[in-house]
């Protein structure tokens, strides 16, 4: 009889080896990002963008060059964000602020066409992240601070006043550094979850959170859609929402709301969890767009509601007009 082999040792070897594959698909990603926003911030362009930058960005409370991240986020990810901020010269509290707009909005071309695919529109699916996320960070910089575009930070790690060599170097350690970070949050985090699917802990989870779903202003029969969005993120557990979505027939009313809710608040443990490496407190991380996300939810199920009433008003009207 062959033995048994030991269930830990089993989870830890499947979570490294997925953290692994994972951290080899980032970094296809972020070095080539990071380094095309080297060489626009080393050889100027970027600061030739800021006279038609400044006015959008100010809104937010960021600086011109904050843009580039936020494109790279909102069209590629959080991993092409990340590569771009470690590069530039934030502060904490400006990339508090862009970590924030960028875990509400991000790969919107990618997940706004899982989201079309299991019940919710891809323009809905954008507007209510990109409007969500302007007005998060635009709240939240009267609290980090108004004069947070005007900030800056020492030791900018690209500069024309250096000669290119030195430069790269700074920034080759500095991609080092992070990416190595990167990797071992990405293997914990693999192998955590690789745990939580061997005892079944998921599902007792689920159970748990029903009775609070009401709180998120979300219905009880999504709680394994929400619960997957939340723990793999949406593109990650694309597959799965699609396919309980068309399993249980859920109305459409319960689909869209969850939309909007897992559309702002989504991959809670490992999206934040990426941005610690640049120093920004968890507390920004997590509280925000949860909060966000119970905001809109709540006010999408009462304008669902206002609706609804309408047209029963209207209903009745034509019948009563009928007689």
């Amino acid at each position: 009889m062959a033995p048994s082999t030991c269930p830990i040792k089993t989870n830890f070897e499947r979570g490294a080896v997925k953290g692994w594959a994972g951290f080899l698909w980032m970094v296809k990603i972020i070095l080539p990002v990071s380094f095309v926003t080297f060489l626009l911030d080393y050889t100027g362009w970027l600061g030739r963008m800021d006279g038609l930058l400044e006015p959008l960005m100010g809104a937010l409370h960021l600086p011109a060059m904050a843009a580039l991240p936020l494109l790279a986020g909102l069209l590629t990810g959080i991993y092409g964000a990340i590569a771009a901020m470690s590069v530039l010269p934030f502060t904490v509290d400006q990339m508090t602020l862009m970590a924030v707009f960028l875990l509400i909005a991000h790969s919107l071309i990618q997940e706004g066409l899982v989201q079309s695919q299991s019940g919710c529109p891809a323009w809905l699916a954008t507007a209510v992240r990109l409007s969500a996320a302007v007005l998060t960070v635009f709240a939240l910089g009267w609290v980090v601070g108004p004069d947070t575009a005007h900030k800056a930070a020492g030791g900018a790690l690209a500069s024309a006043r250096v000669t290119f060599w030195p430069a790269m170097q700074v920034w080759a350690k500095a991609m080092a550094w992070l990416s190595l970070k990167i990797l071992l949050i990405i293997t914990a985090l693999m192998i955590f979850m690789e745990i939580l699917k061997q005892y079944r802990l998921i599902d007792k989870v689920v159970r748990i959170i029903e009775p609070f779903l009401g709180l998120l202003g979300l219905d009880r029969q999504v709680g394994m859609l929400w619960m997957t969005a939340a723990v793999f993120g949406i593109t990650y557990g694309g597959a799965v929402i699609v396919a309980e979505t068309r399993e249980r027939h859920l109305s459409p009313e319960h689909l869209k709301t969850l939309h909007v809710s897992i559309g702002i608040n989504h991959a809670m443990v490992e999206d934040p969890s990426l941005f610690l490496p640049l120093g920004i407190h968890p507390f920004w991380l997590w509280i925000p767009r949860l909060v966000t996300a119970v905001a809109f939810t709540q006010a999408y199920r009462v304008w669902l509601w206002t609706k609804n009433r309408r047209r029963s008003i209207a209903g009745i009207s034509l019948s009563v007009d009928g007689r």
